[in-house]
């Protein structure tokens, strides 16, 4: 019987392609499920209980896929998991607290990020002082992770509810910040919806995303310092 990876190539899919559509169920089923228990953690380690309450405080994949942003992700690269609920007035400050939430999923995918980029250093160099292609492909995917944890980590960032940025912003900014999109938040994100559709957002959100990438590799240096000595 013929395997699915044949298949698929046979069907005009490429290996590339074949390995970001499974990088992306990876990051479904283990990112996504990190991303959110951030969220819980923080807030339960802030005074609020109700993610536990709620079955959240928990990195079983069921408790966070949100299915709409399942689909997204796995086709467009981008997405989000299942908000989690939490109650700011039992922070004892209500907006330091609000935004150290939003900002902890934000945070985990820079760490899952950073981690990606040392592990695929490390099979990138491996490749090559061997040449091996499993090794290769390994690194591939590594990379590929890596870039989007740290797509997830800028689109959340962007302050449009109910994403993690509107948060971190409204610390900042204040009432009227919250007022403005309280009043307007139907049209924001009708507005939203169709610039992501559109891909208006894909210039400026990718600018960001390879200036993380940047910086992370820049921060990972010993890795490659290690390597070329090795290779």
């Amino acid at each position: 019987m013929e395997s699915v990876t044949a298949s698929l190539l046979r069907s005009g899919l490429s290996y590339d392609t074949i390995i970001q559509f499974g990088v992306r169920i990876m990051i479904i089923f283990l990112v996504v499920p990190i991303h959110e228990y951030a969220h819980a953690w923080s807030a339960v380690k802030l005074g609020d209980d109700t993610p536990r309450y709620q079955g959240r405080l928990t990195l079983n994949p069921v408790a966070h896929i949100d299915i709409i942003g399942a689909i997204c992700l796995l086709f467009a690269g981008f997405g989000w998991g299942k908000p989690v609920q939490i109650n700011p007035r039992n922070f004892r400050e209500y907006r330091k607290g609000n935004a150290l939430c939003a900002a902890a999923g934000p945070l985990s995918n820079l760490i899952v990020g950073t981690g990606g980029m040392i592990i695929y250093k490390i099979f990138w160099y491996a490749y090559i002082s061997s040449l091996s292609q499993t090794l290769y492909w390994l690194a591939f995917i590594m990379y590929y992770f890596t870039v989007v944890n740290l797509g997830l980590a800028v689109f959340n960032l962007i302050p449009i509810p109910p994403l993690d940025g509107s948060k971190i912003v409204s610390y900042f900014a204040g009432n009227k910040w919250d007022g403005f999109m309280y009043r307007y938040q139907r049209q924001i994100s009708i507005v939203f919806m169709l610039l992501i559709i559109s891909g208006v957002l894909d210039t400026p959100l990718g600018y960001i995303q390879n200036g993380m990438f940047w910086l992370i590799d820049k921060i990972t240096f010993f890795v490659d310092l290690i390597g070329k000595a090795l290779v």
